[in-house]
């Protein structure tokens, strides 16, 4: 199926996106398409814009936590202490 069968195509536009890492993409967008301010780059998957001297900083990833991990941001040792002889008292019958 040709340009025949399909009719002509948009006119387009290859504009230029760079990430962090200096990697360029060119996506192809429509001259009349409201161009993204952000581009996800294809290599690294960090977001690119528009401006090569100053591109989009990397996303911030946070290190892998633990259930646990998690638990003693919120309570304290003394929390967790008094949870715990309340829990064995249930387990013991004594409450």
């Amino acid at each position: 199926m040709g340009e025949a069968e399909r009719g002509e195509s948009a006119p387009r536009a290859r504009i230029s996106f760079w990430c962090s890492n200096g990697h360029e993409t060119q996506p192809s967008f429509a001259h009349d398409a409201q161009l993204p301010d952000i581009w996800d780059c294809p290599r690294c998957g960090f977001p690119a814009g528009q401006d090569k001297d100053s591109p989009p900083d990397p996303p911030r990833t946070e290190p892998y936590k633990t259930h646990l991990a998690y638990v003693r941001e919120r309570r304290s040792d003394e929390d967790g202490e008094a949870i715990l002889a309340e829990a064995l008292a249930k387990l013991r019958g004594e409450i």
